[in-house]
């Protein structure tokens, strides 16, 4: 008997061992010694060039499913059957990121892209990527950029997300289920390969380019719900539009705008981008009517960026959004709601760049880059890192690597943040609710935009990392009593890194943004 149990205690004692070493793996860094760390202070103009590019990065969907109690979620106990497409004998999902666990595409409905905007100074050139993509980790980007080649001359890459809730699991947290990684490797690689891909055709593309900006502040309030109190909106609609100085074509453009792309909301089965498919459409194709043009696209490639989407900035079930041309009103999520929204967001944009505010004929590129430990305190982030659910490594003891980049060109500024920001921390309107958990008034003062310098000021969500939800300490809400009469804690807290993350960001955002004004 004696000799059974100790048979046992050291089989126990090698799984428990094994289990360690394997946790370890998951938690090591990926990228020991890295730092993205730039600081580029130049005053004197210089002529730009543009360069544009769109790759696709659509995965494939080899097999297909059939549910049987309409939950969208796969479980063969409950009598789902695949069709095997492939023929290899087992399900191959590609699972969609975003909602819930379990729910494997069902077809492509739209493609999903990486989408490259250079812009060069003759001295600097900067590389802006925006993926089709709910999020995707810093690891990644450190890879690609490695892959990037030194013929294309990139001074720094910006790799950014659309944050589409109907594309591929590029995070890790959307599998199979909560204890599973929904990244397929082979399709990450793909991916990292056709963002590649997208830099050096844009970097081919350079024309010397003149740039007009424009902004429709208001015109798509309509379109976003706050489902969290305070009610504060990063709604506002800032245009780029790139035009060769040689033959006065469009080479590409830019729409920005602050938004969940999940107006398909929770029981979408096949893979899109969501809402900012039909404005890139529209800006670029023309709004229409049937088969009659209602309002001529420009040409070239359009880029969407994300903004301020913490809070959570949403075109909600809730919410109805009417097609400006047929007047239909839809308030259910479905491809014809998305649709009427990007209609409405093209034809905003597009009439904006009619009357542009601003040309940028020739200016310098600013800019300040710098890398952070973030410290992650929330504990289901702990446990899904080590688990490798989360698919990332650590740098230093539960802390993530992470980035921030700010940047100029005339009297153009960016910010970019590697996660979902509250608008508050961007526009202003921070509270100190009764109830927060630190009985504490707003830290993160003055609110970004307001420090930033230029005349159009861009907030680059999801930028270069995705760290989850960034919002005030003085709005922290875990502990009873909860703030603004709620009867449990809101969700933001849940998908953050902590209640420090704000504080953290916005200081070095601030300092930042001190020496890009040197």
């Amino acid at each position: 008997m004696k000799k059974i149990l100790k048979t046992v205690g050291i089989v126990l004692m090698l799984v428990i061992l094994g289990l360690i070493f394997w946790m370890y793996g998951n938690l090591k860094d990926r990228h020991p010694g890295y730092s993205a760390d730039l600081k580029i202070l130049t005053d004197s103009p210089s002529a730009l060039k543009a360069g544009f590019a769109a790759v696709t990065i659509t995965p494939e969907v080899s097999d297909t499913w059939e549910e049987k109690n309409n939950d969208a979620e796969y479980n063969p106990k409950d009598g789902d059957t695949f069709t095997d497409g492939n023929g290899n004998g087992v399900f191959d999902p590609v699972w969609i990121a975003g909602f819930s666990n379990g729910k494997p595409a069902n077809g492509i409905h739209d493609d999903t892209w990486a989408r490259t905007m250079i812009i060069d100074d003759g001295k600097t050139r900067l590389a802006i990527v925006i993926l089709d993509a709910i999020g995707f980790m810093n690891d990644d980007i450190v890879d690609l950029r490695k892959m990037i080649p030194k013929e294309t001359g990139v001074t720094y890459t910006i790799v950014a997300s659309t944050h589409t809730h109907e594309a591929a699991d590029l995070l890790g947290l959307w599998g199979e289920s909560p204890f599973k990684c929904g990244v397929n490797k082979d399709y990450m690689t793909f991916v990292k390969g056709q963002i590649v891909k997208s830099v050096v055709e844009a970097s081919q593309k350079l024309k010397p380019a003149k740039l007009e900006i424009s902004q429709n502040l208001t015109g798509a309030i309509p379109l976003v719900k706050d489902t969290r109190k305070p009610e504060v909106f990063d709604s506002g609609m800032r245009m780029i539009k790139a035009i060769d100085k040689e033959n006065g074509e469009i080479l590409g453009s830019v729409v920005a705008w602050g938004d969940h792309p999940e107006t398909l909301w929770s029981r979408n089965l096949l893979i899109s981008s969501d809402f900012p498919h039909y404005v890139r459409e529209g800006v670029e194709k023309g709004v229409f009517l049937g088969d009659s043009v209602v309002k001529q696209g420009i040409g070239g490639v359009c880029v969407y960026m994300n903004g301020a989407v913490g809070g959570l900035m949403c075109t909600h079930p809730s919410l109805a959004v009417t097609d400006p041309l047929t007047g239909i009103e839809y308030k259910e999520p479905s491809y014809e709601k998305a649709e009427a929204q990007g209609k409405i967001l093209s034809m905003l944009a597009l009439d904006a760049m009619t009357e542009p505010l601003a040309v940028v004929d020739s200016a310098n590129i600013s800019l300040v880059v710098r890398t952070l430990k973030m410290p992650i305190k929330n504990t289901l982030f702990k446990l899904a890192t080590a688990l490798g659910v989360l698919d990332r490594g650590t740098s230093g003891w539960m802390k993530m690597r992470s980035e921030l980049a700010v940047f100029k060109i005339g009297d153009i500024s960016f910010v970019t943040i590697p996660g979902e920001i509250y608008p508050e921390l961007v526009n202003g309107g921070i509270e100190a609710p009764e109830g927060n958990d630190f009985n504490l008034q707003p830290l993160e003062v003055p609110p970004i935009r307001e420090m930033m310098p230029g005349k159009y000021k861009f907030i680059l969500g999801l930028a270069n990392d995705e760290i989850g939800y960034i919002l005030p300490k003085s709005q922290w809400d875990v502990k009873a009593p909860y703030t603004y009469g709620r009867d449990n804690s809101p969700y933001g807290e849940e998908n953050s890194l902590g209640p420090e993350t704000a504080s953290i960001l916005h200081e070095n955002i601030k300092e930042m943004l001190t020496e890009l004004a040197e």
